[in-house]
């Protein structure tokens, strides 16, 4: 059981050294979930004390959880990546490959939203690029289910947002 945790540990750690991108849990389970190396609830709990143990952070808004790989955890699995087969690193590879677009896609669309001083909500929409923002815009509303909605919104229209604006100031 320990080694079997071991290699979940050490597939996500793979995971995230091969992409120039944070990924999130549920790009991560996909993967792992998909090819029946183990159910969700060992998944988090790998994940959880990977972040405990300083191998990767991660980075919270209202609807995803991103993660990013640290020093330590690009140190390790430098070290321990021949503890992962051959056919393993293929299937992540392969997976990483083929869908790298829509996975860097999907995390270069960042939304979320707090609460300002004067008890509104501040609703902050992002498209990045290269950890680079293209735009990055902040909406204050007046109530959280505006923001939310704001939100949910930007992940559905932001290329058409981002080139309505692009249209009408250049």
């Amino acid at each position: 059981m320990a080694e079997a945790f071991k290699l979940y540990k050490l597939i996500i750690l793979y995971m995230l050294d091969k992409v120039d991108f944070p990924l999130t849990n549920s790009q991560i389970s996909e993967f792992i979930l998909n090819e029946g190396y183990t159910t969700y609830f060992k998944l988090q709990q790998a994940l959880s004390e990977l972040l405990d143990s300083g191998f990767i952070r991660e980075e919270s808004t209202h609807t995803r959880t991103f993660y990013h790989l640290t020093e330590e955890g690009e140190e390790t699995i430098h070290y321990f990546k021949n503890d992962i087969s051959p056919a393993i690193q293929e299937d992540i590879n392969s997976f990483l490959s083929n869908k790298q677009y829509e996975l860097k896609n999907e995390v270069a669309i960042k939304a979320d939203y707090y609460r300002n001083p004067n008890m509104e909500y501040c609703v902050r929409c992002q498209i990045l690029e290269r950890d680079a923002p293209l735009i990055d815009l902040t909406l204050t509303v007046p109530t959280e289910s505006e923001a939310m909605a704001i939100a949910a919104n930007w992940t559905q229209k932001n290329e058409k947002i981002y080139a309505n604006l692009m249209v009408e100031l250049l």
